[in-house]
Order: structure tokens, then sequence, then C-alpha cells
């Protein structure tokens, strides 16, 4: 099979897998089929390589680590380093405009601040000091968010809009925030402690998410800083593709492959067309075109991710609301089913404030300058 096709198939089948866990998030049939496909590896997979498996990955996603942010400092390094390496020095002996090159150094440095930023900005945390502060910033809806529920964990009442980031594995101060879950393995079961979300241990503010590849829960004082990390990897990762597919594509131009003819299997004559230039170029810069062919693939996941993240500041909601919002019906519990007598309480967003007062919610928050003057 040709390279081009190889190619264009590992492009579809990863942009259809982030479309599936996209749309099934909200759902349980993503979660049924993984279930069943847990079930049918079982019988594969012998019990020990299993247990260790679980055991990583509880490490990997339910306690929190550093593992992925040295990952991302990893892949960042290695794509920069094959751009200096391989395109920037022959970009410059085709006479590209320096700008253009140092685009993606420029977005780097920015980037890395923001990361870092990240990393280590409080995102919200809850405490004693600041329980009351945050108890008045936002309404109660009294479907996603009632009033006066205490965090067993925390033993702090619960503000709007906040959530528990618990952290997992046995002890006290996680016990009542961790559920046993249970995996079959050709008959026998495999118990784990698994947190219901998150590993922080703490009460964040206008919780969003907890993100691995900055080791963080993303909340009300460091959305801002998440944003633009967001950005200036998706610019930075299209800046490089965009530079390299100029390069390749003006190379082709230069040397006139194009226009010349070739042999086929069958000893036809064939004037060059698209594929052939492409397993020409492959054959010729394999790291270059490999490279173009991840910061392209990288370039669209990002940028999908970006516009989600998006249209959640324009709306003011967050990933954690978005996903809980078509369940979100009941006062206490919205994963519990509802009772045939109960009348349906459809969640409505009673935060948004335009989008100018969003955008400005986010990156000028009330309580952080208020914490600022405080201290």
């Amino acid at each position: 099979m040709d390279f081009l096709v190889l190619f264009l198939l590992y492009l579809a089948l990863v942009l259809l897998g982030f479309v599936m866990i996209c749309v099934g998030s909200k759902t349980h049939y993503l979660q049924g089929l993984t279930s069943r496909g847990a079930q049918i590896f079982s019988y594969i997979i012998p019990e020990c390589l299993q247990r260790v498996m679980l055991r990583v990955l509880h490490y990997l996603f339910h306690t929190r680590n550093n593992t992925f942010v040295i990952l991302h400092l990893i892949l960042q390094g290695m794509v920069y380093t094959e751009y200096t390496w391989e395109i920037f020095g022959l970009c410059q002996q085709l006479e590209f405009s320096l700008y253009y090159l140092f685009l993606p150094y420029l977005l780097l440095i920015v980037n890395l601040v923001f990361f870092a930023l990240t990393c280590v900005t409080n995102p919200g945390t809850i405490t004693k000091a600041n329980e009351l502060l945050f108890l008045q910033v936002y309404e109660f809806d009294e479907v996603m968010f009632p009033k006066n529920v205490r965090c067993p964990t925390c033993d702090l009442r619960k503000p709007a809009r906040s959530k528990h980031c618990s952290k997992s594995g046995p002890g006290p101060s996680s016990s009542a925030l961790t559920q046993q879950t249970t995996f079959s393995v050709r008959g026998c079961y495999i118990r784990l402690e698994a947190a219901i979300a998150g590993v922080c241990d703490r009460c964040v503010h206008r919780f969003d998410h907890h993100c691995v590849w900055v080791n963080n829960c993303i909340g009300a004082w460091n959305t801002r800083h998440f944003l633009g990390y967001l950005w200036t990897l998706t610019a930075s990762a299209a800046t490089m593709a965009v530079v390299s597919a100029v390069f390749l594509v003006r190379l082709v131009v230069m040397s006139d492959v194009y226009l010349q003819t070739y042999v086929d299997d069958l000893g036809h004559l064939q004037v060059v067309d698209t594929v052939f230039l492409v397993q020409y170029l492959f054959l010729t810069f394999p790291r270059i075109v490999f490279l173009v062919g991840f910061v392209v693939v990288l370039s669209f996941l990002l940028g999908g991710y970006l516009c989600f993240c998006l249209y959640l500041a324009a709306t003011n909601q967050t990933t954690n609301e978005w996903y809980k919002g078509d369940r979100a019906w009941c006062r206490q519990c919205p994963d519990v089913a509802r009772p045939p007598a109960a009348e349906p309480r459809a969640y409505r967003n009673i935060h948004s404030r335009g989008l100018w007062g969003n955008l400005r919610e986010i990156f000028l928050p009330a309580t952080a300058r208020y914490e600022r003057k405080k201290k």
C-alpha cells in the first residue's frame, strides 16, 4: 500500500478516535464499549501483566506525579531539536525570512512561561480562611450546585461551581471520596481504590479539570494561564507545520521533480503525481516528512481542543459542568436515576454574563485580586 494512503488512514483513525472520545464522553456508550473491550483483553493478556498495567495506570492517572510534565518537555525538546537540526539550516540556504524561522522559537518561549505559570499557580484552593469569600462569588442553582453541602474530606461548605480533586489510595482523608472499582480477570477479581476525580486532595473554586500534562488542577485562578499555554502550543505546532510544508514545496518547485516522468511497476511511463512526490520526499527527507505529519496531526487535535475551551470560556462553563450538564436534574446527586413521580429539572447555565463579562471573569478573576490585596 502506498505511503500516502497509509498516512491518510492513520490521520483519519486518530481524528476519528478523538471525535468518538469527545462525543461519547457524555454518554454511557463509550463506557460500555471500554468495559466490553477490557473483558475481551482479560482473556488474552496474562493476569500478572494485567495487575502491572492496572498499577501503572493507577499511578499515572490517580496519583499526582511529574511523569507527563517530563514527557511533555521531552517531546517538545525533540520536535524543536529536529526543527533546528534539519529545517532551520536548509531554510536559511533557501533564503527564508528569518522572521518566519524564528517565530516557532518565540512561541516556544511564551509557551514555556504559560506552562510554568499553569503548573505552579494556585488554581483556587478553598480553605477555612477563604471559605466565606468563595461562598459569595457564585449563585447556587439548586440543580448541579445545591446549598449547604459540605465536602466530606475538607469538612468545608462547598461553594457553587467547586469540586474536590481527591487523593487516591487508602487513608482517612480520602476514604469518603473513593470508590472501589472491581476488575474481572479470568474469573478472579482485582480491586483498586480509584479516586472519583483527580489527585490533588483539595476543593478547587470553579473547578474545570485536572490536567496531567501540567500536574495541576485547572480552576478559577489559573484558567487564563492554561488558555495561554494551549493557544501558544497550538500556534507553535501550526507555525512549524507551515514552515516545514513550505520548505518541502519550495524544494520540489526548485528541483523540477514534478515535471519529470517515471516508469511504474508495469513498465509504463507515468507523469509524476502527488503520491509519487510524497513518497519521493519521504525517501529523501524521512525525518522532515515525519515531523510535518506529526505537527499537522498535533495542530488539528490541539486546535479542536482549543476551540472547545474557548467555547466554554465564552459561555462561562467549565469542563466539569459541561460533562455533567445533561445529567444534572437531581437536587443532591445528578447520577442517581430519577423516580417516576419526580419532575425533571433541566440544567440551565445561570452564570453567563455575556461574552465580554465571561472572558473578563476568566482573565481577571475577582477573588484572586481580593486575595492579593489581603496579603
